[in-house]
């Protein structure tokens, strides 16, 4: 089975290829980071004209690919995502699907980083990829990006349970927005990241959940990290900012992190997992990716991680999700695909 897929929920045109008996093929990206960087964040209607700029020109590339031939479906990101954006890679897709003579169907985004570290299972061996994938389940997962932060188990019969989202900011927001408060550029998490590597941690200096029992709510919240960060700063000069601020993003690391960890192993330890795996954009977080695979040793899981390449927003999770999950699909109607850009996972 070949699949073409189409990935443009933010600010990242993508494309890419999966073949059932290889893997992923192609994986084209084009990032709008810098553009966005002029204006602190993403702009929605900026992002969705880049996206139309863009997206013919990756297309025209990948047509140029010996595997752009005999697709056998097309799929597009369908939702989460800014609405404008869903739009244009939609409408992307369903342009190929027509030319291509192939069916059309809608991807969530969160299911495409959700199955992410299975690339590399498929990768490894695809024959056997279904056995593979069984010895592997139950399945503790967590994504964590700039716009999500969802804990979810895939049980033995590949169904995905949502165990714990958060309840306002996600992690990668509040890592984006803390490096913001300290005066990085955007995106300022992994500047906040470099900077924190040697400091000090002071555990009591940000909150991490640790007052809020997990059995009655297990559920993520970081605006208060935000909020503490803010009011700490409030306190200090500029001196005692450029003396401290090593520490200081060591500690606010820690506690975005911490609470990852905490919730993510009270679960853990209430079920025995056979691998715990992590992904989204802060999975790119060495320290994130360190805790875990930490976590993952010590309930006796196989920890799982998505090569770097997949990480991010890209087509190729979503084109493997259309694979490894084909009855999450959304199909077509007439040839049409339904905007979910608030699509449950």
């Amino acid at each position: 089975m070949r699949i073409l897929a189409v990935e443009s929920s933010c600010d990242e045109s993508a494309l890419a290829i999966f073949d059932s008996d290889f893997g992923i093929r192609e994986n084209l990206i084009h990032s709008q980071v810098d553009l966005h960087a002029l204006y602190g964040g993403v702009v929605p209607d900026l992002a969705s004209s880049e996206h139309l700029k863009k997206l013919p020109a990756l297309i025209s590339k990948l047509s140029k690919s010996e595997y752009f031939k005999n697709i056998d479906l097309v799929a597009a990101t369908s939702g989460p995502g800014l609405p404008n954006c869903l739009a244009m890679g939609i409408s992307a897709a369903s342009a190929l699907a027509i030319a291509l003579g192939a069916p059309l169907a809608g991807v969530n985004h969160l299911l495409g980083h959700a199955l992410s570290p299975f690339i590399s299972v498929h990768a490894n061996n695809p024959e056997n990829f279904e056995k593979n994938l069984s010895n592997l389940l139950p399945h503790l997962g967590l994504t964590v990006s700039g716009g999500n932060t969802i804990l979810f188990e895939i049980d033995e019969e590949k169904g995905i349970n949502i165990l714990a989202e958060t309840v306002d900011d996600a992690a990668g927001e509040a890592l984006d927005k803390g490096a913001k408060l300290l005066g990085m550029p955007y995106p300022g998490a992994p500047l906040l990241e470099k900077l924190a590597r040697g400091g000090k941690i002071d555990k009591s200096l940000f909150p991490y959940g640790q007052n809020r029992k997990i059995d009655e709510d297990p559920s993520f919240s970081f605006s208060g990290l935000k909020t503490s960060l803010r009011y700490h700063l409030q306190k200090l000069s500029p001196e005692e900012l450029r003396e401290n601020i090593q520490d200081i993003c060591t500690s606010y690391q820690f506690a975005a992190i911490e609470q990852l960890k905490r919730r993510s192993e009270y679960f853990a330890r209430k079920k025995n997992y056979s691998s715990i795996g992590i992904s989204g954009g802060v999975s790119n977080n060495a320290h994130f990716s360190d805790t875990f695979e930490k976590l993952s040793a010590k309930v006796n899981a196989k920890f799982l991680v998505a090569e770097k390449k997949y990480r991010g927003d890209n087509a190729a999770m979503i084109a493997f999700a259309s694979y490894a999950r084909p009855e999450s699909l959304a199909p077509s109607e007439n040839g049409t695909l339904k905007l979910r850009p608030s699509w449950a996972l």
